[in-house]
């Protein structure tokens, strides 16, 4: 039986690179996109034309019940999932904790922890033998900014990468005897479109000199570990969080 990935925020950056990598590995991907349908698009048209099988799911993964739709889409469109890659995340403008909104806070973790966690209970719900599944793998996208903090910059985001650090750890053990495995890659300078997004389009570029390998990293060098993790190649790998930061 064929596996079937499903990539939140896999219209751009790693989640696009890790639905294209996957792709050419055997998976059928579900592509989800909160707004952006020609980028989406575009990634199922690669995937297709290369021979694999792909679809396009919107949904954003802060709103229960779009999650809910997206898995019901994927359910009849490709059927039960193999693999979530929770790559949707948000990022917003630097600021210090003491200019931060709660409306800029709210909007953080409900994208980037409560989606990731709302994304993972239904895939949970389709893979566990526990609830009649046949097992899988969840990676979820967190980031170095875990570890440093992002002082004077997005200690918000550091915060909600940190909370998924924790929950990969938690959701492991949890399912470990239920044929899922889980677990993070933690991302350091990346040059995607994320930094446009908080209003840093250069960032990846300006912050190289502070990285030992003194270079930004690529979005499939991060997919390539996502894949590891999918495969069978790391069987005996769960609650591991993984850095592909070039030594930051």
């Amino acid at each position: 039986m064929k596996p079937i990935a499903l990539v939140t925020g896999g219209s751009r950056g790693i989640g696009a690179a890790t639905a294209l990598l996957a792709a050419r590995a055997g998976y059928a991907i579900a592509v989800n996109y909160h707004a952006n349908s020609l980028a989406a698009d575009e990634v199922v048209r690669q995937i297709r034309a290369g021979g694999g099988n792909a679809i396009t799911v919107q949904a954003d993964v802060a709103q229960e019940d779009q999650v809910l739709g997206m898995f019901a889409k994927v359910d009849a469109k490709l059927g039960r999932i193999t693999a979530l890659v929770n790559s949707a995340g948000v990022v917003d403008v630097a600021s210090r904790v003491d200019g931060m909104s709660v409306a800029r806070l709210r909007r953080m973790f409900d994208t980037n922890v409560i989606g990731s966690m709302v994304c993972a209970r239904e895939a949970v719900l389709r893979m566990s033998t526990a609830h009649g599944g046949q097992g899988g793998v969840i990676i979820n996208l967190s980031s170095v900014a875990a570890t440093l903090g992002s002082p004077g910059q997005y200690v918000d985001y550091a915060a909600s990468k940190g909370a998924i650090d924790t929950f990969t750890v938690g959701l492991a053990r949890e399912v470990a005897q239920e044929g899922i495995r889980v677990n993070a890659v933690r991302p350091g300078v990346i040059d995607t479109e994320i930094h446009a997004s908080g209003g840093q389009p250069d960032r990846a570029t300006q912050l190289a000199g502070a990285i030992p390998m003194r270079r930004a990293g690529r979005a499939d060098e991060v997919a390539q570990a996502i894949l590891w993790l999918m495969s069978d190649a790391s069987s005996y790998t769960t609650g591991a969080l993984i850095d592909v930061s070039g030594g930051r």
